[in-house]
């Protein structure tokens, strides 16, 4: 018969047994919620960047919607006067006539350049640009195919001032969306467009700079871009296509009213301003509700037309009266 000690002895033994269990059952469910929250090898990290620059004050920035579903080639080892640009109702006209669908291919953009998938077009970007910069440029290194089949060849550089916030391989893709069409300069079959790195031979480059580098620089090649009292428009020099960041980031009232894309008027500058490098003068309003010429000052009126970014339309040039 057990005596009273070790009948007690069992008696602890079996109180302390439903405890350990107890204790083991938590430590296995804190393995298997450590197993289970842990993600697999590599994810939930951040994706590589397949299209990098330099940005223009060495520092990281966020990056623009892209323009193009199909970039310029990998960037390459690289180094580091005219007429100003020309408020706008309705959605600008496609290349091949009527009105664009935002986004569309009359918008003259690629189909990724909205906000998000089910989102309205980008009109204009948030926040305030630089009103200036370092007054140095950085130039992209890539060098890109021959837009055009036939005609003379002209290369171009583009160039992103440093410590306006911009990445230069953006606005060297955006530069390659306008000038490769379908719509573009090149449509008529005597011209050829090529992008070259800033290191290389070149016909004129193409600058992004901020509103005050823009206003000298303008300044420099005979142009006063300022309305009330600030630079404002874009303007071409002899062999300098200058584009002003405060309208490439913030486009202007009346494009924004009408709900016409950035990446529309973006197009517009390009070639209104690269038209002018190729001797094309300002043009007028053909026609209350037709398309506007590329050549007419958008920027600061379209006086019953449509906005138009294109040249071409129909595979045919497309012109209004000239100023």
């Amino acid at each position: 018969m057990p005596t009273g000690g070790s009948v007690a002895a069992r008696r602890s033994r079996r109180a302390r047994a439903p405890v350990r269990l107890v204790g083991l059952t938590l430590a296995l469910g804190a393995a298997v919620l450590v197993v289970v929250d842990r993600p697999e090898s590599g994810a939930g990290s951040a994706a590589p960047r397949t299209a990098t620059a330099e940005t223009a004050d060495g520092s990281p920035t966020t990056a623009l919607p892209r323009l193009l579903s199909a970039p310029l080639p990998p960037a390459g080892p690289g180094p580091s006067g005219g007429d100003p640009s020309g408020p706008a109702s309705g959605h600008p006209a496609g290349p091949s006539g009527g009105g664009a669908t935002p986004g569309g291919p009359g918008a003259g953009a690629a189909p990724g350049f909205v906000a998000a998938q089910d989102a309205g077009p980008v009109l204009r970007l948030p926040g305030t640009a630089p009103s200036a910069g370092r007054g140095t440029f950085g130039y992209d290194g890539r060098t890109g195919p021959v837009l055009g089949r036939a005609g003379d060849l002209r290369r171009y550089r583009v160039a992103v001032e440093r410590g306006s916030g911009e990445e230069v391989t953006a606005f060297a893709d955006a530069v390659h969306t306008a000038l490769a069409g379908p719509g573009s300069w090149v449509d008529g079959g005597r011209l050829r467009l090529r992008q070259v790195p800033g290191s290389g031979p070149y016909d004129f480059t193409v600058y992004l700079a901020t509103a005050r580098t823009a206003g000298r620089m303008c300044a420099a090649g005979g142009v006063d871009i300022r309305v009330g009292g600030r630079p404002y428009t874009s303007c071409r020099a002899v062999g300098r296509v200058i584009i002003n960041l405060d309208r490439w980031r913030t486009s202007v009232p009346h494009y924004v009213r009408a709900e016409v894309p950035l990446a529309v008027y973006r197009t517009y500058v390009v070639n209104h301003e690269v038209g002018h490098e190729l001797g094309y003068r300002h043009e007028r309003c053909p026609g209350a509700g037709r398309p506007a010429p590329v050549m007419m000052q958008q920027t600061l009126f379209l006086r019953g037309c449509v906005a138009n970014p294109w040249p071409y339309r129909d595979g045919r040039r497309y012109a209004g009266p000239r100023l």
